[in-house]
């Protein structure tokens, strides 16, 4: 293994411990905001109430969806055969980490390819960054489909945190050329996703203009990658990467939260993945009824994905228990119910996602 790949999969065993063990969420995703309105007659009963939902062609037995995590180093693979059995168990889609990792270095393809031997049923999203699809072209994605015998692909979008990491990318150009040109030519859908600064509108047109089969919205408000680099470069024995921690640290606040970015993103199309911040069964109810098509969680599960299957299980029954206390609660008897359930839209949020005034500086041409 050349230096780089060796730096490349080391990357990745921090992430997951910097995750693990360190407070990197930032901001508030405005879920907060939401508040249903209480149906006091809700004419169905819980104990009969559908989590079933479909996407992207796809039936699901759930609308949670587990977020991109890990792999890519010998001591991930564990944690992604972990989340895999129980996307198995509960009918959930799931989504891989970056595969950049093995990509450059294929003995590592197991920690990745452990997913699908065990979920051999589950819909499972592939992943690439944006970069590296330009940089390598079709010929990757196809390698990272591939791999662990995907169903969707999604190219990430991670420029926040290439900015601060010392090796990171930060050339963005010809990205989304190379977007267009894999929408184009490929067969397996393309998921766009944000890891923790959200979408806006104007990207979501470009997202959709390109041919992108859906949005994966990655929010501000949970995991922030800013945060986590800065903590990488705190640990970091180079001087040169010290001012990389300050950096981090400025930046942990950028970025548009989950739920404008979701009323942004919804408002130019869909099918749309809400994430960024999700960290109950009420956050993912709250999700689906402003129209999100599934809602991904990443760092809610990982803690419990790093013990044992029982305690992830736990976990995920407890997260299954609230969404189906809330559907009950507004009288929604299906997903598709719970999509028309009236809420209040309060505070901070209401005020970003104003269509008469959505709070953005406009400049005189």
């Amino acid at each position: 293994m050349g230096d780089k790949q060796r730096f490349t999969s080391s990357r990745k065993l921090d992430h997951l411990r910097i995750c693990a063990e360190e407070p990197v969420e930032s901001g508030d995703a405005g879920f907060a905001d939401i508040r249903f309105v209480h149906n006091a007659l809700p004419e169905c009963d819980m104990a009969s109430i559908s989590l079933g939902t479909r996407f992207l062609g796809h039936d699901f037995s759930s609308p949670l969806f587990i977020s991109a995590m890990t792999g890519g180093h010998p001591g991930t693979r564990d944690v992604n055969a972990r989340l895999a059995r129980a996307a198995e168990h509960f009918g959930l889609g799931m989504g891989v980490g970056s595969q950049r990792a093995a990509l450059e270095n294929p003995e590592l393809a197991d920690t990745f390819a452990v997913v699908r031997d065990e979920a051999p049923h589950a819909f499972l999203v592939a992943n690439i960054g944006a970069v590296q699809l330009r940089d390598h072209g079709i010929a990757w994605a196809e390698k990272a489909v591939e791999m662990i015998g995907a169903n969707a692909l999604a190219v990430h979008l991670n420029f926040l945190q290439e900015a601060i990491q010392p090796e990171g990318d930060h050339n963005g150009i010809g990205c989304l050329a190379a977007i267009e040109t894999l929408c184009r030519e490929f067969r397996t859908p393309v998921i766009i996703k944000e890891t923790g600064c959200g979408i806006s509108a104007a990207t979501a047109r470009q997202c959709w203009g390109a041919g992108a089969s859906a949005i994966d919205i990655g929010g501000w408000g949970g995991t922030s990658w800013a945060a986590v680099e800065a903590v990488r470069a705190a640990e970091s024995a180079r001087n040169e990467d010290k001012v990389l921690q300050s950096l981090g640290e400025d930046f942990a606040d950028w970025g548009i939260p989950t739920v404008v970015s979701l009323s942004e993103v919804l408002a130019t199309g869909g099918p749309v993945i809400a994430s960024g911040g999700v960290r109950s069964g009420l956050d993912i109810a709250k999700g689906l009824a402003f129209g999100a098509g599934l809602c991904g969680m990443a760092l809610p599960l990982l803690k419990p994905a790093m013990e044992s299957d029982e305690a992830l299980a736990s976990s995920i029954n407890a997260i299954h228990r609230e969404l189906a206390a809330a559907m009950f609660l507004t009288g929604s008897a299906r997903v598709s119910d719970l999509r028309n359930a009236p809420v209040y839209l309060t505070g901070r949020t209401r005020q970003l996602i104003d269509t008469d005034n959505p709070g953005r500086v406009r400049r005189s041409p």
